[in-house]
This record gives structure tokens, C-alpha cells and sequence, in this order.
């Protein structure tokens, strides 16, 4: 019997997070400057009306708010399905692309491959709030392995 061929699938989200735990810590080379861990969680809605939870645990270098992160999101469906991305790229002023690649997945997404690409935004934060919401929007491209 042969084996059914992979199918490509994209799912354009939009998803919005807030930080539940961070610290910063100072670095005395230049006025501004922080390295931080920060574990955000929040709500990714796909087009076709999917929601999922997400997780994000993230790493910053920067100075005065610009700069590099590292992050790891992890999403978790309905049916207990997860699909875990690394996200590696530049923080600016206003929006800044999210260039990611999916490096795991459970349950139906299990041997998923593929890659994350969208935009994001850190919205001024609010009173109490250490840091902004972020809020973003993108395309997530990834192929299953055939059955």
C-alpha cells in the first residue's frame, strides 16, 4: 500500500499575550541596558475560528527597549494537541517581524514541520502592568507526515 503524500497546510492568527513573570536585570555598559526573562501567556485565534492557548518563555538583551529576543512559544489546542515554535529576531519601535520555525508538536501535530512569519507590536504598558500586551498577527506554513 502506498503512503499518502504530505500535505502543506497555512493558517493565518492573530493572538494577544501579557506578561505574567519577568525579571530584568541591569548591565552597566550603557544607560538602558537589560537582560531579561520573560514568560507571557494569552490567546492565538486562527481564521477558521480556532482558538488555542499559548505560552511564550522569552529572553531579551536590550537597550532602551530595542534589541534581540529569543522566545519559545508553545500552543496548546482544545484537544490537548501542541505545537512548540522558536522565534529568533530584532525588537524595534512599533512593529517588528516574528520569523519563527516549529520545532515540536504533540498529538495531531506530531512530526509537524514548518515555520511561523507575522508581526508584532508591545502596546504601551498600562498602570501595574510591567510590560506592554503584545499583539500580533501572521501566517503559520507547516506540512503533517503522511499516515
Amino acid at each position: 500500500m502506498a503512503k499518502k503524500k504530505s500535505t502543506t497546510y497555512t493558517r493565518k492568527y492573530k493572538s494577544i499575550n501579557r506578561v505574567m513573570k519577568q525579571e530584568r536585570f541591569p548591565i552597566p555598559d550603557v544607560e538602558g541596558h537589560l537582560v531579561g526573562v520573560q514568560v507571557r501567556e494569552g490567546v492565538i485565534v486562527y481564521e477558521d475560528g480556532e482558538l488555542a492557548w499559548q505560552k511564550v518563555i522569552g529572553i531579551h538583551d536590550l537597550v532602551n527597549g530595542l534589541g534581540s529576543a529569543l522566545r519559545y512559544v508553545t500552543t496548546t489546542f482544545q484537544d490537548g494537541s501542541t505545537i512548540t515554535t522558536y522565534y529568533k529576531n530584532n525588537i524595534s519601535s512599533g512593529s517588528y517581524p516574528i520569523p519563527g520555525e516549529i520545532i515540536h508538536g504533540t498529538g495531531r501535530f506530531k512530526g509537524i514541520k514548518g515555520t511561523a512569519t507575522g508581526t508584532a507590536k508591545i502596546l504601551t504598558p498600562e498602570p501595574g502592568e510591567t510590560s506592554g500586551k503584545a499583539v500580533s498577527e501572521g501566517t503559520t506554513t507547516y506540512t503533517l507526515p503522511s499516515k
